[in-house]
C-alpha cells in the first residue's frame, strides 16, 4: 500500500495536526521542535535513522486512541515505541510520521498473587514487574539482557526472550490478556485472566506484531513462584566445538536447564576487560553459564548430572554456585556482554538468528569463516540451549564502506541460520533490519497470506508500515536511502 505523504511539502500543513493532537494529549506531551526530534530518530539499531515530524507522549489508552485515530481519519502513518532499545529497527520512524512514545505510560496497576498475576501499562521496565513481587517469593520469568532498561510493550510487539527462555519460554508463553488500540484508534480487550481463552488466539497474534496490528496499552503477565533453589554452573573449554556437543548432551540427558549460555574466547576478553569478573578464564576457547532450578533435590542431581557431561566433553574446570551473591557474580559478565563489544570496537553490529542445537559448532565454524575472510572480528555470545545466536560484528562506521559490508556479513549469518534448519531471529524481531531476508524463510504464499491477517487490522497500512515484510529494495539500498533522507533533512535545519 502507497501512503500518501501530504505533509512532506510544507511544515505548516503539520500546524492542524499538532493542534488536535496537543487537544488530545496535551501540549506538553507533543513534541516539535528539530532538535528534540533528535532524540527519538532511532532505535537500539542506530545504524538505520529517520527523524520523525511529530512524537506524542500519552498516559492513558485514552490518550492513545485519540492519537491513533487523529492519524487514521488524516491518513498520516504511525509507529509506536518504547523504551528504544530494540534491535532490529522495529521502533524505527518513517518519513512524515507521528511517533507514540508510551514511556510515560509506566504504572503497575494490579497484582494479583493469588492467581499469580500482574497488569501493567506498556512503559514498566521488564525488571520492575519481578521487584514488585519478588518479596512475595515471585518473579517474572522473561529476561532479555537489557532488562534494567527495555519495556514490557516493547518485549511484547517483538516477543522478546532471554536467559530463561529455554525452560520458561518468551514473552508470549506469559502474556494472558492485552487492551490493545487498534490502527483505526478502537479500544479491544483480547486474552484475560483465565490461560487459554475460548475463540481465537487473538494474544497470540498480537505479540510479536512489531506495532503492525495495534499498541498495547495494558499488559497481563503470568507471575512465577520463585524456586526453592537455584544453581549455577559455570564450565570452560578449549574448545567452542566441545561446549556445543556439551549443550546437545545436557539436554539428551533429560536436564532441562532454566539458561544456559555460551561466550567464545573474544567475548570472554571483552567482559573480563570491562566487568573484570575473575571468574571467565581469558584462556579458554568458549564458557559455558548453566543455570538450575527447582526443587533442592532435584537441582543438586541435576548439578552433578551437568559437570559430568562437561568433563565427559572436556570441560577444563567446573565451578558452581548457590548463594545469591556468587551466582550474580558468575553472570555478570554475560550480562554485560553487550556493552563490552562497546569497547573492543567504535562500533558493532548484533544479528539475531537460531540453528538447532546439534548444529552449532557447524554454524559457528561457519561465521568464523566468514570473519576471516571478511577482515571483521566477530564475537559470539548466545543462548546456547535453544540455539539463538547473536554474533556481534566488530567495526568503524567512520570507515567509508564498512557498514554496508558488516550488513553483507549479517545477511550471510542469517541464511547459514535458515539453511541450517533455522530461523531469521529468535528474540529481536524482524523490524526494518530483516524483512528483505523474510523470503528466504517464507514462501510467496506465506508472506501473502500473513499481509491478509495483518490487512484485518491495519486496513490503511497506517501501523508501522514498512516493516516485518520485505519491500522490493535490499535492506542495503533501504539503509542507504534513509541516510540519504537523513542527509537532506540536516541540510534544511
Amino acid at each position: 500500500m502507497v501512503l500518501k505523504n501530504i505533509f512532506s511539502d510544507s511544515k505548516t500543513k503539520w500546524t492542524p495536526i499538532v493542534k488536535q493532537l496537543e487537544k488530545a494529549v496535551g501540549k506538553n506531551a507533543v513534541v516539535r521542535r528539530k532538535e528534540e526530534l533528535l532524540t527519538y530518530e532511532c532505535d537500539g539499531l542506530a545504524s538505520y535513522r529517520q527523524r520523525p515530524a511529530i512524537v506524542v507522549l500519552p498516559r492513558t489508552t485514552e490518550e492513545v486512541a485519540a492519537a491513533v485515530k487523529i492519524c487514521h481519519e488524516n491518513d498520516i502513518p504511525w509507529v509506536a515505541r518504547g523504551a528504544g532499545t530494540g534491535l532490529s529497527g522495529g521502533a524505527l520512524p518513517v518519513k512524515d510520521c507521528v511517533l507514540i512514545v508510551t514511556a510515560k505510560m509506566n504504572k503497575i496497576l494490579n497484582i494479583d498473587l493469588a492467581n499469580q498475576q500482574i497488569i501493567v501499562q506498556p512503559g514498566v521496565i521488564n525488571n520492575w514487574v519481578t521487584q514488585a513481587v519478588s518479596g512475595a517469593g515471585f518473579y517474572y520469568a522473561p529476561d532479555p539482557s537489557s532488562q534494567i532498561i527495555c519495556s514490557i510493550g516493547g518485549n511484547v510487539a517483538e516477543n522478546s526472550g532471554g536467559v530463561h527462555c529455554l525452560k520458561y519460554g518468551v514473552t508470549t508463553n506469559h502474556v494472558l490478556g492485552l487492551k490493545i488500540v487498534t490502527p483505526d484508534g478502537a479500544i479491544v480487550d483480547i486474552g484475560g485472566a483465565v490461560p487459554e481463552m475460548p475463540g481465537y488466539d487473538l494474544t497470540g497474534l498480537f505479540v510479536g506484531s512489531e506495532g503492525t496490528l495495534g499498541v498495547a496499552t495494558e499488559i497481563r503477565l503470568r507471575i512465577l513462584k520463585t524456586p526453592e533453589s537455584i544453581c549455577v554452573v559455570l564450565a570452560d573449554f578449549n574448545s567452542i566445538e566441545e561446549a556445543g556437543k556439551a549443550v546437545t548432551d545436557i539436554i539428551s540427558a533429560g536436564v532441562i536447564p532454566a539458561g544456559m549460555e555460551m561466550m567464545d574466547n573474544l567475548s570472554i576478553n571483552a567482559v573480563e576487560d570491562v566487568v573484570a569478573t575473575g571468574c571467565y578464564p581469558r584462556d579458554a576457547g568458549a564458557i559455558l553459564l548453566v543455570e538450575l532450578d527447582g526443587l533442592q533435590v532435584e537441582v543438586a542431581t541435576n548439578k552433578e548430572k551437568v559437570a559430568e557431561i562437561c568433563r565427559q566433553n572436556g570441560a577444563r574446570n567446573i565451578t558452581s554456585a548457590n548463594d545469591q551473591e556468587t551466582r550474580l557474580k558468575l553472570w555478570k559478565g554475560r550480562k554485560a556482554a553487550f556493552a563490552a563489544a562497546g569497547k573492543m570496537s567504535p562500533d558493532y553490529f548484533v544479528q539475531d538468528g537460531v540453528v538447532p542445537r546439534t548444529k552449532l559448532a557447524e554454524v559457528l565454524r561457519e561465521i568464523e569463516q566468514l570473519s576471516k575472510e571478511s577482515g571483521y572480528q566477530i564475537a559470539n555470545v548466545f543462548h546456547a540451549g535453544d540455539g539463538n545466536l547473536h554474533p556481534l560484528i566488530l567495526y568503524d562506521d567512520s570507515v567509508e564502506g564498512a557498514f554496508a559490508q558488516v550488513e553483507e556479513i549479517g545477511g550471510k549469518i542469517l541464511q547459514l541460520c535458515v539453511e541450517a534448519g533455522g530461523s531469521i531471529s529468535g528474540e529481536h524481531g524482524i523490524g526494518a533490519d530483516k524483512n528483505c531476508y523474510m523470503p528466504d524463510m517464507f514462501s510467496e504464499v506465506d508472506l501473502e497470506t500473513m499481509q491478509y491477517v495483518r490487512q484485518v487490522f491495519n486496513t490503511k497500512g497506517l501501523a508501522n508500515p514498512g516493516k516485518l515484510f520485505p519491500t522490493p529494495r535490499t535492506c542495503g539500498e533501504a539503509a542507504n536511502a534513509k541516510k540519504m533522507e537523513q542527509f537532506k533533512e540536516a541540510e534544511l535545519f
